[in-house]
């Protein structure tokens, strides 16, 4: 972080700790009882959460009348470096909002294990794992985060191919883009790894379409072995997709946010590694394109043996501070902030594909069909199962694949040193 951005995270921390954190986070009447809550985030002040945020305190306020609630929402750029002085601090928030995976399970020894109090919605959410660390729950699903292939289905009509039957082999997805770029100008993938993130996107996109199942597996368990020919094709391919003119120009210097997905939204590129939930999504791609227009498909196989599934786990959910006053309090916000009606609103108004399975999706389109009905088989992400400073070097190695400072062999070897020493 530059030193600039630095004091600007200095100067943030500061104030949002002085607007009512105090410093336990909580704050208590004459009589002991705590009387409010603060919450950390990066969602509460976009426009399409405030129905969400509104039926989570109106369902809190129901058993805590006399509690405030106060959010606070972050930059997210800023987020996780707030959230580190905060915890060196040891005061902040009492209810924190995480991404599933390695920032939260980063932080695991900051947290509250929430299993005791969150043991009644086991069967309603879905995604708990990407929250779990050594066998505890540190925090509750809010969203189920994944990265469907969509596909732009006019373009293929376009181009005199079969909407509704895409390729489902390697080499025929090639060929079908040939076609696509000959017949309609437009790419075959939109990607953005300005900031490292394409790379993500690409590896649980594409990689259960390269590994067996059983690999699959053991990277998810921790048992990676980053020297299988499998593992390397991955990046071979991510390299060499780049490299045959498939991707949109300048991927390096092209932001994942929003302008990988606004070359896809243009119909400028007939595919795109997007999200389930929230943005670069399928409601998202529905502003700019028709609906019905919008596909998902399976990862085309790269090896016969593999067998393609939807990467999905658990997107954001929010956590307890340990240094909250009152554990099941905060507890029980988290649960209305995970509440049926809650998480309604957020997939009505924002798009996200909600954690709780009783939500029906069925009218949404064919997209978030498609969606639903991967759920049954789908797997963890393979990026979200790494420690969060290997994913950090993967995004800057794979900008060096990309330009050709690096090797597959280099690169590779760097991500087994770093998730070893993790």
């Amino acid at each position: 972080m530059g030193q600039r951005a630095l004091w600007s995270a200095v100067l943030v921390l500061g104030l949002a700790l002085s607007a009512g954190c105090g410093s336990a986070g909580v704050s208590s009447s004459p009589g002991g009882a705590a009387d409010k809550l603060v919450v950390w985030d990066w969602k509460s002040g976009d426009p399409a959460a405030k129905a969400y945020v509104d039926k989570a305190k109106a369902d809190f306020a129901k058993g805590h009348p006399g509690v405030e609630v106060e959010f606070v929402a972050q930059p997210f750029d800023q987020y996780y470096t707030l959230l580190g002085a905060a915890i060196q601090a040891g005061k902040g928030p009492d209810v924190i909002l995480f991404n599933g995976g390695g920032q939260l399970r980063d932080r695991a020894d900051s947290l509250v294990p929430l299993d005791d109090y969150v043991a009644a919605d086991r069967q309603r959410l879905a995604g708990w794992d990407a929250f779990a660390e050594d066998g505890k729950t540190y925090a509750s699903p809010v969203t189920l985060q994944g990265h469907p292939l969509y596909y732009n289905k006019a373009l293929y009509e376009q181009a005199g191919l079969d909407p509704e039957a895409p390729a489902a082999t390697w080499d025929e997805f090639v060929r079908d883009c040939g076609v696509i770029t000959d017949k309609t100008g437009a790419k075959c993938f939109a990607v953005g790894n300005k900031e490292g993130i394409g790379i993500q996107f690409f590896l649980s996109a594409m990689g259960s379409a390269v590994l067996t199942p059983d690999e699959y597996d053991r990277w998810i368990a921790g048992k990676r072995d980053w020297t299988s020919p499998a593992v390397k094709r991955i990046f071979e391919l991510w390299r060499q997709v780049d490299a045959s003119g498939l991707n949109n120009d300048g991927v390096n210097s092209t932001a994942m946010f929003n302008d990988a997905f606004a070359v896809f939204q243009s119909a400028k590129a007939a595919h795109v590694v997007g999200l389930m939930s929230d943005v670069g999504h399928w409601k998202d791609f529905a502003e700019f394109l028709d609906p019905a227009d919008v596909g998902v498909m399976a990862a085309p196989v790269v090896d016969p043996a593999a067998k393609p599934s939807l990467p999905y786990d658990g997107g954001i959910g929010y956590g307890v501070a340990k240094w909250t006053r009152d554990p099941k309090l905060a507890a029980d916000l988290v649960r209305s902030l995970t509440s049926t009606e809650a998480l309604q609103a957020f997939y009505a108004d924002a798009g996200a594909i909600a954690a709780d399975t009783t939500i029906d999706v069925s009218a949404a389109g064919p997209a978030v069909t498609a969606i639903s009905k991967g759920l049954a088989t789908g797997k963890p992400a393979l990026h979200v199962a790494l420690p969060s400073k290997t994913v950090d070097l993967m995004g800057r190695l794979s900008q060096q694949l990309l330009s050709g400072s690096v090797t597959v062999d280099e690169a590779v070897a760097q991500l087994a040193a770093s998730d070893a020493a993790s």
